[in-house]
């Protein structure tokens, strides 16, 4: 492995295996800040990079023995993210829209941060519930049908958004936005820590947030660091077969 300060953060992120949860604990961004050097990524969390070496370096060992199985097709991995990563969105969507409810009812007198993470994580529902269901009906079916195809040999089916790079650098602005929104989601929460007069239910929201937070990481980079660039390569080959 050659880890030095000059590696980004995505390339980092796809060679060690374990590297996502490293930059989870640190608070280093991963998915829509995975361009970044490690030197710059550790300066803008504030965070000593020795520190962050020695946990990469556990994890490099750690992952030993027990390599990443060979990349499957985009196939596979659009359905992984679907039944994993977008169910799971959803059903916490749902789950924590009322719940914000209950606890601004029940404290958002007291803390008044709590009606502006209510604004903020519904403004997030809205962005991920119309982002989901373009991958869903645009973008990943194009992807699938054109990996038949290369794969059978036989020419691509023209798209009507001209190249997938398109939808992409859609998806991947919308990516950004959702991180904005994480950020701020972060800052009004204080790491999503409760406060000490929070109870049962202010607690399972803060909680619930930061596993939500923790999943739309791991969401994003699937995407922006994996299938994307994957399908771009893809569909660059699959244009010169005629």
């Amino acid at each position: 492995m050659n880890l030095t300060a000059e590696r980004t953060v995505r390339e980092l992120a796809l060679e060690i295996p374990q590297a996502t949860r490293v930059f989870e604990k640190f608070g280093i961004d991963y998915c829509c800040g995975g361009g970044k050097s490690l030197e710059d990524a550790c300066s803008a969390a504030r965070i000593d990079i020795g520190q962050v070496f020695a946990a990469l370096q556990s994890a490099s060992e750690e992952d030993r023995g027990h390599e990443a199985s060979p990349n499957g097709s985009l196939a596979s991995l659009i359905d992984y993210i679907i039944s994993k990563h977008h169910r799971y969105t959803r059903d916490e969507l749902a789950r924590l829209d009322p719940l914000l409810d209950k606890v601004c009812a029940a404290h958002g007198e007291r803390h008044p941060e709590l009606l502006e993470v209510r604004q903020q994580f519904r403004a997030l529902s809205q962005e991920l519930s119309v982002h989901m269901m373009k991958e869903e009906r645009v973008l990943f079916p194009y992807i699938e049908r054109m990996e038949e195809a290369f794969v059978e040999g036989v020419p691509v089916l023209p798209a009507p958004f001209g190249t997938v790079e398109n939808p992409v650098a859609a998806m991947t602005r919308e990516h950004d936005a959702a991180g904005d929104f994480l950020r701020t989601l972060r800052a009004l929460t204080a790491g999503y820590e409760p406060p000490s007069d929070s109870c049962l239910s202010y607690k399972t929201l803060y909680s619930a947030l930061a596993g939500f937070e923790r999943d739309l990481h791991q969401h994003i980079h699937l995407e922006n660091n994996i299938l994307f660039p994957r399908a771009i390569e893809m569909e660059a080959k699959a244009r010169l077969i005629r």
